[in-house]
């Protein structure tokens, strides 16, 4: 990797500074993504600033229904909570422990990558990302591959999850990176129904039309007639952009079966 200087600030504040004075900065939180592409020269940082150390970022609560995770929270105590069990399953599911152990909630989030599972908990479990400026909506924070509504120098402080009444979440997984090739979490919130995809398209979305199937017949079968449009999906050497779509009516429908059959155990 090339040189950089390395610094560990105590506050978010200071760590919003050295960005600013940076002529390069990048942030650090867990590294599964940042110090890979370090090693491999992708980047070329002048200043590394690492959050690790900035109390207040770290650990989960409840609070009125809701689940606060910080940002340098590890993928192994979010797996370990559960209160929201869907979430726990999900991030007890990314990568392998070395990364379960290593990698954070707010670094996977501020990414963006098209195949993390986080960002379909975001965009389907109602979140709100917290930064050290404002609270930006989950719906509105992923914008494309690697594009989030972050500004500048913006750092994730914490996440909230609103628990649902019964969720699920269904991933087909790359064999070797355990990335989800396609990944679709539904979650019930009463007579509403919201469902999050990750690994389909540029970023996460919510796919309303299997929304609108599901809050009007919530069974499995329900999907079976709903469109799927692939045009803007990704096509890689693991799948096309078809057989995404393919995917993503597929696990919609064994995380509704797997949903009901909890409903009726």
């Amino acid at each position: 990797m090339y040189a950089f200087s390395y610094h560990k600030p105590a506050t978010a504040q200071e760590a919003a500074d050295l960005m600013a004075s940076a002529d390069e900065g990048a942030y650090l939180a867990g590294g599964m993504t940042l110090v890979p592409t370090l090693k491999q020269r992708l980047a070329a940082p002048s200043d590394v600033i690492d959050l690790t150390g900035i109390h207040g970022l770290r650990g989960i609560r409840t609070l009125d229904g809701k689940v606060k995770v910080g940002a340098t929270t590890r993928h192994a105590e979010v797996a370990a909570n559960e209160h929201i069990p869907v979430l726990a399953d999900l991030a007890g599911r990314i990568g392998d422990p070395h990364v379960r152990n290593c990698g954070t909630l707010g670094g996977s989030v501020a990414n963006s990558d098209p195949a993390a599972d986080y960002p379909a908990a975001v965009v389907a479990l109602d979140a709100t990302v917290h930064t050290n400026k404002r609270a930006i909506a989950g719906d509105e924070f992923f914008k494309g591959l690697f594009e989030t509504a972050l500004e500048d120098g913006e750092i994730v402080t914490a996440v909230d999850f609103r628990a649902p009444s019964a969720a699920a979440y269904a991933k087909f997984p790359n064999p070797a990176s355990r990335y989800a090739v396609v990944g679709v979490l539904v979650a019930r919130y009463g007579d509403q129904v919201r469902v999050g995809v990750t690994g389909a398209g540029p970023c996460a979305f919510r796919a309303a039309n299997i929304e609108a199937a599901l809050a009007a017949d919530f069974r499995p079968g329900a999907v079976d007639d709903v469109g799927i449009d692939y045009g803007d999906f990704n096509a890689d050497l693991h799948a096309s952009a078809e057989y995404r779509g393919h995917l993503v009516r597929v696990l919609a429908k064994r995380a509704v079966a797997q949903i009901g059959s909890a409903d009726s155990g």
